[in-house]
């Protein structure tokens, strides 16, 4: 088995979104979930109001159940949009947080480089270098 099936297994269970679906969704009510590392968010940007939760964390952050969860993760029934750099990694997350019962969890085709390509806001990344970005 290649990565390349297990990738199209993977996105054979999503509901995979454009990035202005993606937008709609979150102006509904979905959370988008950026899980780029600090130095592609750095070098892009971020995207307003997104949850940074990098790769290596996200499923005990966004799992209802552990106990190393965000305040969002109420349930199982939040609707999660992951976001990589170009739409990769951020499916095979996604599909892991099906895995975990997050059963609307998808992922933005493209990433957040067809985010920033659509037009959509983005805005230079937070630096804890600076005072006033800090959280």
């Amino acid at each position: 088995m290649s990565i390349d099936v297990v990738l199209a297994a993977a996105r054979s269970r999503l509901r995979r979104l454009h990035p202005a679906q993606a937008a709609e969704a979150v102006a509904g009510g979905a959370r988008l979930v950026d899980t780029r590392p600090e130095f592609q968010r750095q070098a892009d940007g971020e995207i307003p109001g997104a949850v940074i939760i990098e790769r290596n964390h996200l499923e005990w952050r966004l799992d209802p159940t552990s106990d190393a969860k965000i305040p969002e993760a109420v349930d199982h029934d939040v609707a999660w949009i992951v976001v990589c750099d170009e739409g990769y990694s951020s499916s095979l997350a996604a599909a892991s947080l099906q895995a975990l019962g997050l059963h609307n969890a998808t992922d933005v085709i493209g990433g957040f480089q067809a985010w920033k390509l659509a037009g959509l806001p983005v805005t230079p990344a937070r630096s804890a270098d600076r005072p006033e970005d800090a959280p």
